[in-house]
């Protein structure tokens, strides 16, 4: 479900002076560090009680098991975490990536851990599809793919640009958006846990995307290790187990 842009040529320059930890450093270790957003629910957010929740941090608590590992979650702030991948502040990241070219140049990336799309989200009477859209204000997470697709909609008068989603549905909210531009699952739990099914509705996918977890580029023993771990979770029933819990469907792709 998510995002995209940011320099390549940072990335690069980070790569140069990676200390990236294979599997084997990473085992003689014992920990496996993992890092995320906190900020995106259902996948990865803070609860009331300021634990570390969601989907993906159950899956990657199961995958860590899978490896015999402890997991250490590092919280940054989603643009800079695929830079920071690459300079060894994380063994892997999973935090709703989705997969594009851009970001397949400067990391590598596993299979999918899920499929899921962005989606329009409005006041009741507003615009549901990408052709109501002209003449609007469209809000987006900044570095996202939904960011990305707002800004090739033609007619949009101005896409708006948020540090988190829970900011720009606030303005949408407030008035001071005319839609918002976010992955479908996250819309949904918004939507339930502020009770605001008779303020809001969903409208069309704008895109649909594969979603996957990040490893800096070339660690080939950690992106093996963390495709084998997935399959083993998909195959034994805990993937289906987690996703049920937090979807009440399995949202691997098909």
């Amino acid at each position: 479900m998510k995002r995209v842009f940011f320099l390549l040529a940072v990335l690069g320059l980070a790569v140069a002076f990676a200390q990236v930890r294979t599997l084997d450093q990473i085992k003689r270790s014992g920990e496996i560090r993992i890092g995320t957003e906190g900020a995106f629910p259902p996948f990865n957010y803070f609860d009331e009680k300021n634990q570390l929740t969601g989907f993906e941090i159950d899956l990657g608590n199961a995958i860590a098991q899978k490896l015999g590992l402890k997991p250490v979650w590092i919280t940054q702030a989603f643009d800079s975490l695929l830079i920071q991948l690459n300079q060894g502040r994380f063994d892997f990241v999973i935090a709703s990536h989705g997969i594009t070219e851009e970001r397949a140049k400067a990391v590598d990336f596993t299979n999918p851990h899920y499929c899921t799309g962005g989606i329009i989200v409005s006041k009741k009477g507003g615009p549901k599809t990408a052709k109501e859209l002209q003449g609007k204000v469209v809000g987006v997470q900044i570095g996202t793919t939904y960011m990305e697709a707002a800004q090739k909609i033609p007619g949009i008068k101005q896409v708006r640009t948020y540090q988190k989603d829970p900011d720009a549905l606030q303005d949408l909210l407030s008035g001071r958006l005319d839609a918002w531009i976010t992955d479908r699952f996250v819309a949904k739990e918004a939507i339930k846990e502020r009770k605001l099914e008779n303020t809001l509705q969903l409208g069309e996918l704008v895109f649909q995307e594969r979603v996957a977890m990040a490893v800096a580029k070339g660690n080939k023993s950690v992106l093996q290790a963390l495709n084998q771990a997935l399959a083993d979770l998909m195959k034994d029933g805990t993937y289906a187990q987690i996703s049920k819990k937090w979807f009440g469907e399995d949202v691997r792709c098909k």
